[in-house]
């Protein structure tokens, strides 16, 4: 029988394959970095080595002389330890990146402090939170799986317990995890998704589902849960996790007003005198059970008293007499309807019921809001510093102008030396 030979094309490609290989292990291999929950340090001469040698690598690029940097030095600090310790390890890393800046160059840092994490060396900016424990929060579900496979009563106990209040929660009961793969990897960054295989009738009560297939969704930080029975096919399945990312009835706030720019459902808005008193608390859960009967909408609320310089661009001020419910597109619009423009005392169920009878029967007026649209909100929130730094900046130049304009007579030396 004749030998066959590998073509020497083919032969020298493998050979360098495996030199490639065994390179890159051993410069992984040559570098110890610490797992103790430490921030390590990292530069042109090791940053590759790390990436080779660690699964879950994120890092701060960051410059000595940046506030910002500054304070979340500390934050990194706290949240190290505890990420070090995760079932799915994560170590933190920092980069000078004004000093190091062809390395932060060649991962497109122009800002400071960049955050990456890597993952098997692929990097994925976070744009998330800074604080410790929300950083921690957000990083762990980056590294989880797009969804767990879960077996038993106490494994999905676990999981809802191991998922915090951060996230909403999409508990699949006897649905083929294909079906929910996809939106696993499309909301990854969003939720938690999870399909259990075996499960008691204990679970079916603690989650009030009476037969399968069923997904539940829930929020554990609004303490709410919804249902879903199917069906389990075309855009029905997409639509409900889609709709059940924000609760049935979203508090507004800086954080909500962001989540709502991925939602492209208009907002029943009620404004309230203030959100925290009891006569709203009981408010909000009649408005959710609208909610949950028009998952076409999103259903909102905010106080006056909370926010006021938002809630005076519906033309609402302190005087105005509250509860008032409108329709806002999330831009520049809203829509009043004839009739049905604020809650009386007495059966509010029914107001509401009156009011989206005649929103969706076109029986509304329509205003432009009085400020900055939706997407200067959301401007607002983050460039406010930037006003701060560019005032100051201008300020600085007058400085400068009015310095240059005065008397330049060459002083004697010694002056000039001091």
């Amino acid at each position: 029988m004749a030998t066959r030979v590998l073509p020497p094309a083919l032969l020298s490609f493998i050979l360098l394959l495996l030199l490639s290989l065994s390179a890159r292990d051993t410069v992984a291999a040559g570098e110890d970095f610490p797992r103790d929950g430490r921030v390590i340090d990292l530069d042109d001469s090791n940053f590759e080595a790390a990436l080779g040698a660690i699964d879950f690598l994120f890092v701060d690029f960051y410059a000595p002389w940046c506030g910002h940097c500054k304070r979340l030095a500390p934050e990194l600090d706290e949240a190290a330890p505890v990420l070090s310790g995760l079932s799915e390890p994560i170590v933190v890393a920092k980069v000078n990146a004004d000093k190091y800046r062809k390395l932060g160059s060649k991962y497109g840092v122009d800002g400071f402090p960049t955050l990456m994490l890597f993952i098997h060396g692929v990097p994925i900016e976070y744009t998330g939170s800074r604080k410790a424990d929300q950083l921690v929060r957000n990083l762990k579900k980056f590294v989880s799986p797009d969804v767990s496979i879960l077996e038993s009563d106490s494994a999905i106990k676990n999981f809802v317990e191991n998922a915090g209040i951060s996230f909403p929660i999409f508990l699949g009961f006897g649905v083929n995890d294909s079906l929910i793969a996809e939106y696993g990897r499309k909301y990854k960054k969003r939720a938690w998704f999870a399909v259990a295989k075996d499960f008691s009738e204990d679970i079916m009560v603690a989650y009030e589902f009476d037969k399968v297939p069923a997904l539940v969704a829930i929020h554990p930080k609004y303490k709410e849960q919804s249902l879903f029975y199917g069906p389990f096919e075309e855009n029905f399945l997409e639509d409900f996790v889609r709709q059940s990312l924000l609760p049935l009835v979203v508090p507004i706030n800086t954080e909500t007003l962001k989540m709502l720019n991925d939602d492209q459902r208009k907002v029943v808005l009620t404004i309230l005198e203030d959100d925290s008193d009891e006569n709203s608390t009981q408010l909000v859960k009649i408005l959710r059970s609208a909610a949950n009967a028009n998952r076409d909408l999103v259903f909102g609320y905010v106080g006056i008293k909370q926010w006021d310089g938002f809630v005076e661009t519906f033309d609402v001020s302190k005087s105005s007499q509250l509860p008032k419910l409108l329709v806002w597109d999330r831009d520049e619009e809203y829509e009043l309807v004839d009739g049905s423009e604020r809650l009386e005392e007495g059966d509010q169920a029914s107001q509401i019921s009156q009011f989206l009878e005649g929103y969706r029967a076109g029986r509304t007026t329509k205003k432009k809001i009085t400020g900055p649209s939706f997407m200067g909100f959301l401007n607002s929130l983050v460039s406010l510093n930037s006003l701060y730094i560019l005032i100051f900046v201008i300020a600085l130049l007058f400085v400068m102008v009015y310095f240059a304009g005065q008397d330049d007579t060459p002083q004697p030396r010694r002056i000039h030396e001091e």
